[in-house]
Formats: structure tokens, C-alpha cells, sequence
């Protein structure tokens, strides 16, 4: 991967200037691989078991969970957004959280503020996906953050995703927003840690 490669060669080029300079060489050689080193951490990913329990909904990022409130405030029935918000150090790979099929995937250009205000579900850069599952359909957001300048999305209308299945990743801190319809009960509070495709975050209701 170009951002791994491209820290090592700047070592490799920094520790050949050492016979030269091998006190400012060994510096930078030290930094370039420290830079290496941190995006070969943040763009890991881990391998994930999802619950084998077709009533539940999962998370679709690791992260920190910054928001759960109904889209409506007055109306208890209304669907819920579930926010959650990507540090640098959170493994950044969005996961499905139903199994379903795609019927929409809209990007919209934005801005790039902080991840964590509620704001920038509507103004920031972001991906947003429509999965229609056998029971419940689902809008998951990739949301933009200051840092973040990249939104990857490997999956097209028309895709079926397997619970947990991986479909995209969000370049550096970011936020990820699950929409869920009033058939889902939420099971999870703001400032609990997540992680994508194994933590529950709300179950159907019988």
C-alpha cells in the first residue's frame, strides 16, 4: 500500500545518506519509519466474527458512540441516527450492518468540520448507503471529517453485503451514521466504545 511504501522508501533514501551524514540521516530515517510504522497501524484490518443472529443490527465502525437520538424529537416513533465517532487510532474499515442488498449509494460533496458535531451529518463530505435487509432497511453514512479527505467505497447498487461484511473505509478521523427505522431498538449509549461487525448496536423488535 502507497502509504506504507512511500514512509519505508523515505527511510530506505534517509539511512543511503548516512555515509555522508549519518547523524541528520539517522534522524530522519527514524521519523520516516516512524511514519510507516503508524500507517501500517492505522489502515490494519482486523478480521471480525459477527453474531450469527439475524434480529440484530451491528455496528458499522469502530469508534465511540457521540450520538442516539430520533430524527424527529417530538415523535418517539420516528427512525434514530446512531453517530459514531473514528479517532486516528480506530480501525477505519466501515462494515455492513445488516445483511441486505444496496438499492442506493449517494455521495455529496461538503465541508470538513469536526466529526462530532451533530452539524456535520448534514454539511460534511459523505457517502451515504441505503441497505434493504429481509426485515429492515437501513441508511449508513461515511461521514468526512477535518482530517479526513477520503471516503472509500468498494460496493455498487445492486450488492449484497453478509452481516459484518466490509465495504469501505474512511481516510483518517471520521464519523460513521446509522439511520434506523422504529422496528429497531437501540441498544447502545452515547460514550460507549463499538467496534465494526461485532458489537451490537440495536435489535429487531419481535
Amino acid at each position: 500500500m502507497a502509504w506504507v511504501l512511500v514512509p519505508l522508501l523515505g527511510c530506505l533514501a534517509a539511512a543511503a545518506l548516512g555515509y555522508w551524514w549519518w547523524w541528520p540521516a539517522l534522524i530522519f530515517a527514524g521519523a520516516w519509519l516512524l511514519l510507516a510504522a503508524f500507517m501500517a497501524y492505522f489502515f490494519r484490518d482486523p478480521r471480525r466474527a459477527p453474531p450469527v443472529d439475524s434480529s440484530v443490527v451491528v455496528s458499522p465502525a469502530d469508534g465511540r458512540v457521540t450520538r442516539v437520538e430520533h430524527l424527529v424529537p417530538a415523535d418517539a416513533n420516528s427512525p434514530q441516527v446512531v453517530s459514531i465517532f473514528l479517532s486516528p487510532f480506530d480501525v477505519h474499515i466501515n462494515r455492513a450492518p445488516i445483511a441486505g442488498q444496496i438499492t442506493d449509494v449517494t455521495y455529496t460533496k461538503g465541508r470538513f468540520m469536526i466529526a462530532t458535531r451533530d452539524e456535520a451529518s448534514l454539511v460534511n463530505e459523505q457517502n451515504a448507503l441505503t441497505i434493504e435487509g429481509e426485515r429492515v432497511t437501513v441508511v449508513c453514512k461515511q461521514i468526512a471529517g477535518v482530517l479526513a479527505r477520503r471516503i472509500v467505497c468498494w460496493r455498487r447498487v445492486g450488492d449484497r453485503l453478509q452481516l459484518g461484511e466490509k465495504f469501505g473505509l474512511i481516510k483518517f478521523s471520521s464519523r460513521t451514521d446509522l439511520v434506523l427505522p422504529a422496528e429497531v431498538e437501540v441498544t447502545v449509549a452515547v460514550g460507549q466504545r463499538v467496534r465494526g461487525g461485532v458489537s451490537i448496536i440495536g435489535r429487531l423488535r419481535p
